[in-house]
């Protein structure tokens, strides 16, 4: 997805140890697919294959210097239908002076970019004949779309309806390929299309009006949607959005079991520091040890310091991150010992924290030592 991106929720339980790391890779075509929102595609050499492998609903982090700053981004791995194995990014220019300025004015073939490894755990419920409800905002079809056409393929009973809500027909950049695929699998596969900034003349038709809780009724009706034990959902979009048909769904008895979502913020938003911890200058020192790719890194948290991850990165510039909104979940480690405060942590749900990890973006030390582990 466009967008410092994603939050992800609520997933199955953690997959094996996580890639770190980074590494360049060549841009081999940048196509627009609106004025403001591109296609990058990127070549992966022979000896990176298994690391670049990835499964639908995974991202990766591109960071991007420039002269006086540093730009981290997280964007969803969007593979065209015909390719699921290409690494594909489409990015949106949301403002001027963040990654998606550069992509879709700058970036050319023959480029260079600096990604980390897929990760993410966003995905579809394994529920052979489901009914698969895909719900997007804007760029959070990025993910939703190759999960769609994962489904279809790989279970021939199941059946995917995609709803994408769009500000107008140009702003739906997935369109033509999801057209293929409405042709690849008529029998099985429903799109429809939200458009909350176009007027067709409808006025009180259930596709012309802005998402609210209403909408999202009115639209799981629409393609037949009801929660059960075959129907499982998936989200993706700004907060407001997800916010809203996660309580849809959560009143019309949906199993949250069978409900993932993911949020994402837009590319260049300032993010928002953590809520003070009301430490003073000079009430000691707190000292952090952290695990990442099996070796130790030591750090000392200053007084002024918004996050764990500020005094990270003033000795370790390789530590992973992206938003700082605790949306994306690049920055997730778990607590070996010592305790954590910390607020707006989207990207964990229940049995993540009950399980020990936190966001170092948003989190400050509550005891003098902590041992994290982000390989964990």
């Amino acid at each position: 997805m466009n967008t410092t991106p994603p939050a992800l929720r609520d997933q199955a339980p953690a997959g094996p140890r996580r890639r770190t790391g980074r590494h360049t890779l060549d841009v081999t075509e940048v196509r627009h697919l609106t004025a403001d929102t591109v296609a990058v595609t990127l070549h992966v050499p022979t000896e990176l294959r298994d690391v670049f492998a990835h499964h639908p609903g995974q991202h990766v982090v591109v960071r991007h210097r420039r002269a006086d700053t540093e730009l981290r981004r997280s964007y969803s791995i969007c593979p065209p239908p015909h390719t699921p194995e290409a690494l594909r990014l489409v990015i949106k220019r949301s403002g001027p002076g963040g990654f998606g300025d550069h992509a879709t004015t700058r970036l050319a073939p023959g480029a260079r970019l600096e990604l980390s490894p897929p990760t993410g755990t966003f995905a579809l419920p394994e529920l052979p004949g489901a009914h698969h409800v895909l719900l997007a905002g804007g760029t959070g079809i990025t993910p939703l779309a190759p999960m769609a056409v994962h489904a279809l393929r790989r279970d021939p009973a199941c059946h995917v309806s995609l709803v994408h809500s769009v500000r107008t027909s140009a702003d739906a950049v997935l369109a033509d390929e999801l057209a293929e695929v409405k042709d690849e699998f008529v029998d099985r596969f429903t799109v429809l299309y939200v458009l909350t900034r176009e007027d067709r003349g409808s006025g009180s038709g259930p596709l012309a009006r802005r998402l609210d809780a209403s909408g999202v009724r009115r639209l799981l009706a629409a393609v037949d949607a009801r929660p059960g034990p075959d129907t499982t959902f998936a989200l993706c979009g700004p907060p407001g959005l997800v916010a809203t048909a996660r309580r849809v769904l959560a009143d019309s008895g949906a199993d949250p079991s069978l409900v993932r979502w993911e949020l994402f913020t837009a590319d260049g938003t300032e993010p928002t520091p953590p809520e003070p911890t009301g430490r003073a200058p000079g009430a000691g020192e707190y000292r952090i040890t952290a695990l990442l790719d099996g070796r130790r890194r030591a750090a000392t948290v200053l007084p002024d310091d918004p996050a764990l991850l500020d005094a990270l990165l003033r000795s370790h510039p390789d530590v992973p991150y992206a938003c700082r909104e605790g949306v994306c979940g690049s920055c997730r480690a778990k607590v070996l010992s010592g305790q954590v405060t910390a607020d707006r942590e989207h990207a964990l749900d229940e049995r993540d924290r009950a399980a020990g990890y936190t966001l170092v973006c948003r989190a400050r030390p509550r005891t003098p030592e902590l041992v994290l582990d982000f390989d964990a």
